[in-house]
């Protein structure tokens, strides 16, 4: 049986003091290659890049969280990957658990895997998600369910894999550049009948994890349900829709 080809994609921006940290936990001995996007930080991220000798692409300016993602999935199917595992340079998320992520796609049980935060309210609070973001996660997931139809524990992860053919058919081009990519590249796999399944990453807001304020988690949030509305209207518009 062919082997898969997994990539990890790690989309940074200002990432200098989490990046070795979360490269030295990848399991190297399940990843066959490791890419870094840097999207035109202002600190070192690209020189601790360098030195640890990762496959670097550089932004000439910043696109955006969902611009990064763009970069980073283009560049991976240019490689040759077969799974690509997104997972943010952030130390918040725990690499070792890729391989349990990466095993229902291996095995063809789901075509997106995500790695959910959250498995009780205490656990996960403790773990340092703010009260009010805990709060916005669980409204915008039960939202999410109800209008999508599924049963998933949380969308707003940012440690995800992904079947190459669900990032060839989707048009990421198509796709916003800001934090709402995430929501929509979900919704598009949904609509095109692609299976999304999960599993448990517990996950710590450390002091040098990179976090959206209260400010843009509001616009994000805004903009979630403003995507599940167009959902709800057309489905096959949703597809051709160019997001800005």
């Amino acid at each position: 049986m062919k082997k898969n080809k997994i990539i990890v994609v790690l989309p940074a921006y200002n990432a200098e003091k989490t990046l070795e940290k979360t490269y030295l936990k990848i399991p190297k001995k399940i990843v066959d290659e490791i890419i870094v996007v840097d999207d035109a930080s202002h600190d070192k991220t690209v020189e601790k890049a360098k030195k640890l000798k990762l496959k670097t692409f550089v932004h000439k300016k910043n696109l955006g969280y969902g611009g990064n993602q763009k970069t980073c999935y283009r560049e991976a199917l240019k490689l040759g990957a077969d799974i690509v595992v997104m997972l943010h340079p952030d130390y918040q998320y725990d690499p070792k658990f890729i391989k349990y992520l990466i095993q229902p796609i291996i095995d063809n049980s789901f075509d997106v895997m995500l790695g959910t935060r959250i498995r009780t309210r205490d656990e996960t609070l403790r773990n340092g998600m703010p009260l009010y973001k805990y709060i916005s996660n669980r409204f915008l997931t039960i939202v999410e369910n109800l209008v999508l139809g599924l049963n998933l524990s949380e969308y707003h992860t940012g440690f995800r894999a992904f079947r190459r053919n669900v990032l060839e058919k989707i048009n990421l081009k198509n796709l916003s550049n800001d934090f709402i990519f995430d929501q929509q590249i979900l919704i598009s796999s949904h609509i095109l009948g692609f299976r999304i399944g999960e599993i448990f990453n517990p996950s710590y807001y450390r002091k040098d994890s990179s976090s959206i304020n209260f400010k843009r988690s509001l616009k994000y949030g805004l903009e979630t349900l403003l995507n599940l509305f167009y959902y709800l209207i057309d489905k096959n518009k949703y597809l051709q829709k160019s997001f800005k």
